[in-house]
């Protein structure tokens, strides 16, 4: 397998822990010294370590009916960097519907992810999350 069909595959596997609600797997999946930066002015923008990443993503889990299922509908790989273009659906506690629109950039090297990149519709981000 070529490098850009192991990253795609490392990811791709990321997405479906990710949207089976198995953090324990997203975490392993990124090395100790990732980060994870999200696009805009909200109040969850910024750049995030691992650990700020593990408490962002059970505090967003802890307000949803279930895991934010994550449906890729396109990946472009090359060397290490691994694009993907993807859809979110869950269904929070206080009964909205966040449904959004992603562009992610992940960096892959020896085989962890070491970096992604999320852009993402704010606006809506904003009203649902952050409210």
């Amino acid at each position: 397998m070529s490098l850009e069909q192991t990253n795609k595959q490392l990811v791709k596997s990321f997405w479906e822990a990710f949207s089976a609600g198995d953090q324990q797997r997203v975490l392993d999946a990124m090395a100790d010294s990732a980060t994870w930066w999200i696009s805009g002015t909200m109040p969850i923008s910024g750049t995030y370590d691992k650990a700020a990443f593990a408490k962002l993503l059970a505090g967003i889990s802890d307000a949803m009916t279930g895991p934010i299922v994550i449906t890729p509908s396109a990946y472009t790989a090359e060397g290490e960097r691994v694009a993907v273009e993807a859809e979110s659906m869950v269904k929070t506690r206080t009964d909205k519907v966040y449904n959004n629109l992603y562009h992610f950039l992940f960096i892959v090297r020896n085989g962890k992810i070491t970096a992604v990149k999320e852009y993402l519709d704010t606006v809506h981000a904003q009203a649902v999350l952050c409210s």
